[in-house]
């Protein structure tokens, strides 16, 4: 399938071809590879990404390899995340305030983290126009996704963010890492949180609810209670349009895509490797269609 976006990208590897490594268990379903090896291309840099299935036992040593192979960097995915921040030299604040790392870069032998997860996110909803300033956000879910996205959020000065979860113990205690006039976490199926949604100009859904093969689930937002004006978002991706977007586009609200944040992360990754400018457009592009071509 050469020249397919969705195949395998060639790549003139030579003695001088800088590698950027996939960090995960398992990786064979990753899309980043072919994301990424396609702004290789566009934008002609002698650079490849390689995926590398690293069972948890085995991190350690798979970061050390990165300074001992010369690896440009590294993108790290589930379940590693946290774990390998242990193991780096330097952490950016970002990071270090979520608690968890998606891309190292190797600065002369000097593996520093990062995490573009969130900024990502706030990347695809600005491409759709999305309004952040002084939004009032209802982010669904309070594990390392959503950890992500408020940290994000609040940098993008969103007035406010209501985190609610199945327990409410668990959305309260994320929202208590932050200033508590901006952020608050409660049980998605109290009452106060039926008036959150008719105040919100943005809805989140950063759970797993709805990916497949479980695709009819949803959490559970009662429709009527949400402003007609908000824009209803999904950090699932497979299927593209998940149940919850499908019910949100029906009753006439504008939906954001999963897909987006995924580019969205990797864009900002490819330019801290490199120091130029990501294609996010071909990158989009590439990941759109693999996203059909697997699940459409």
């Amino acid at each position: 399938m050469a020249g397919s976006p969705t195949g395998v990208i060639p790549v003139n590897v030579s003695g001088t071809t800088r590698v950027v490594g996939l960090l995960g268990w398992p990786v064979e379903h990753s899309m980043s590879p072919a994301m990424h090896n396609a702004a290789f291309r566009e934008t002609m840099l002698d650079y490849t990404y390689v995926p590398f299935a690293v069972k948890p036992d085995d991190l350690q040593q798979a970061v050390a390899a990165i300074r001992a192979l010369n690896l440009a960097g590294a993108n790290v995915t589930i379940p590693h995340k946290v774990a390998v921040m242990q193991y780096l030299d330097d952490i950016d604040e970002g990071a270090r305030r979520i608690g968890a790392v998606n891309t190292i870069v190797n600065v002369q032998g000097r593996l520093i983290g990062y995490n573009t997860d969130g900024m990502g996110f706030i990347r695809s909803l600005k491409e759709q126009a999305v309004v952040i300033t002084d939004a009032k956000v209802v982010l669904l879910g309070a594990g390392g996704a959503a950890r992500a996205v408020v940290d994000a959020l609040l940098s993008a000065k969103a007035e406010f963010v209501t985190i609610a979860a199945r327990s409410g113990v668990k959305a309260s205690d994320l929202a208590s890492h932050y200033v508590k006039s901006s952020v608050s976490g409660m049980d998605w199926c109290s009452e106060e949180f039926n008036q959150k949604l008719a105040d919100c100009n943005i809805i989140i859904n950063a759970t797993p609810l709805g990916m497949a093969p479980h695709s009819e689930e949803m959490p559970p937002v009662i429709w009527s209670s949400l402003a007609p004006n908000a824009v209803v978002c999904d950090l699932i991706y497979n299927p593209l349009t998940t149940r919850f977007l499908q019910q949100a586009k029906e009753r006439g609200h504008k939906i954001v895509t999963g897909e987006g944040m995924l580019a969205g992360q990797g864009a900002l990754a490819f330019q801290i490797w490199t120091n130029v400018p990501a294609p996010y457009e071909v990158m989009a592009k590439n990941l759109l269609q693999q996203i059909r071509d697997m699940f459409e």
